[in-house]
This record gives structure tokens, C-alpha cells and sequence, in this order.
């Protein structure tokens, strides 16, 4: 086996476990790989600390948990008046959501002063699928990434989750053209937002921005495309923020 396809399927492994912690056999099946290449990779990485075993399971080890918790945290940083400036020239809630496996995980929110308003979303985990922010990323995964995850019978959060696998294909050609994502009370009744991709210097996405409001007032009508575009362009600034802060030394 050579070096670059170790690491790849030592990513591969690391991912479905942040995904779910499981055992041995569980992560063999899930990546597609022999057991016994499967146990050889995570003994490797239980000693450099990337997965730690409690019990007969496997978790992410330190040396995950204390990168991503550092970079969440820049990522808040960076983001904050960015979400400050959204939220005011909107009136409505902003965010920013990560990817937690298959799932969003909401770490920040900074809401308005406003009678009516979307709750704090933050610490909430939502099945990618169901919010904006998850379709984002969604349409940056690769194929054979994308089919494993369509094949599944997909659960809805609301009576207008979109859970048929080629519709979801076709709104995420649409995403892909236009930059940003509309939801309308898919993850939650009364509630629709907006989300935008956040990208690292090799233009990955590793975050997406939205604002979140009720549905009656967000969005008024004939505003979605002009509030999509100023997502967008404020996600790609922010793109820029974290790409040079990641780049600069520490």
C-alpha cells in the first residue's frame, strides 16, 4: 500500500468515526475496506492520538478534537462581525454551522433586537440534508460520497424536508450555479433561512454563513435573489479572513 492511499484511507476512517463512533468491524464496513487493513490504520492512529478506543469502541483521540476546537474558535472570531453586519442590514438572526459528520452543528449566532425572532440555534445538530447550510456542503461532496448518502432513507424534519434523492441532486445543481441556498420551513415549522459557503484557501468549504427568520416577514417578497447575492459576497470575504489566518503563523 503506498503513503497517499494510507492517507487517504486513514481521512477515510478518521471521517466515519467523527461521524459515529463504532467499533472494528462497524468502521471496516462503512469505509470498504478489510478488517485487518482497517485495524492496522487505526492502531497507527490511536498512537499518534487521532482516534482513542473506550471500551470496544473507537472516538476521535486528542489530536482531532484539539484542532477542530481551535479552529472552531477562530472561526467564530473571524466571523462574528461579519454576522453582526448581516444580522443588522437584515433584521434577522446570523449564523455560522460546520459540518459535525452527516449532520450541521450551529456554533455561533448573533441574534436582533426584534419582537419576533428565530431562537439560538447554537449547539443544535441538524441532519445535512434539512438546512441550507447542509446543502451547501452537500454540493461540494464527491459522487461516490453524495450516492452512499442519497441511498439512504432519508428522514424529514418537517412535512417539507425534500428527502427524494434526485430532487435533492437538482436543487444542489441549482446551489452549485447561484452560490447560496433558500430553505423554507424545512428544518422547522414558521422558520426560513438563507446560507452562503465559507471556503479555506484551497476552496474547500469548511463552514456556511446564513440568517434565519420567521416565515412570515423573511424573506419579503421579491428580495430572495438581492439577499442571496449579499450573502454570498459577505461568506466569501469571510472565505478570505480565515484563508489568511489559517495561513499565518501561529
Amino acid at each position: 500500500m503506498n503513503s497517499v492511499q494510507s492517507l487517504e484511507r486513514a481521512f477515510a476512517i478518521i471521517d466515519v468515526i467523527a461521524t459515529e463512533p463504532c467499533g472494528l468491524s462497524e468502521a471496516a464496513r462503512r469505509v470498504g475496506l478489510p478488517k485487518s487493513t482497517v485495524a492496522r490504520l487505526m492502531a497507527t492512529l490511536e498512537t499518534v492520538g487521532a482516534l482513542e478506543r473506550v471500551g470496544a469502541r473507537y472516538h476521535p483521540g486528542p489530536a482531532v478534537t484539539r484542532r477542530s476546537g481551535a479552529d472552531n474558535t477562530r472561526l467564530i472570531a473571524l466571523a462574528r462581525p461579519y454576522l453582526e453586519e448581516l444580522a443588522a442590514d437584515n433584521g434577522e438572526v446570523a449564523g455560522v454551522s460546520i459540518a459535525d459528520g452527516d449532520r450541521v452543528h450551529a456554533i455561533a449566532q448573533v441574534d436582533v433586537d426584534r419582537p419576533v425572532q428565530a431562537r439560538d440555534w447554537t449547539g443544535e445538530l441538524a441532519s445535512i440534508h434539512s438546512v441550507p447550510s447542509g446543502l451547501i456542503m452537500m454540493a461540494e461532496w464527491p459522487e461516490d460520497r453524495l450516492a452512499a448518502y442519497l441511498d439512504r432513507p432519508l428522514q424529514p424534519s418537517t412535512a417539507k424536508t425534500l428527502v427524494d434523492a434526485d430532487r435533492i441532486r437538482t436543487r444542489l445543481d441549482g446551489i452549485r450555479a447561484q452560490g447560496y441556498a433558500w430553505g423554507k420551513e424545512e428544518f422547522h415549522e414558521g422558520i426560513n433561512s438563507v446560507a452562503a459557503p465559507v471556503r479555506d484557501h484551497n476552496g474547500t468549504v469548511v463552514a456556511a454563513v446564513h440568517l434565519h427568520g420567521p416565515a412570515f416577514r423573511f424573506p419579503e417578497a421579491g428580495t430572495e435573489e438581492a439577499i442571496g447575492r449579499d450573502l454570498a459576497a459577505a461568506a466569501d470575504r469571510l472565505s478570505s479572513s480565515y484563508a489568511t489566518a489559517r495561513e499565518a503563523p501561529s
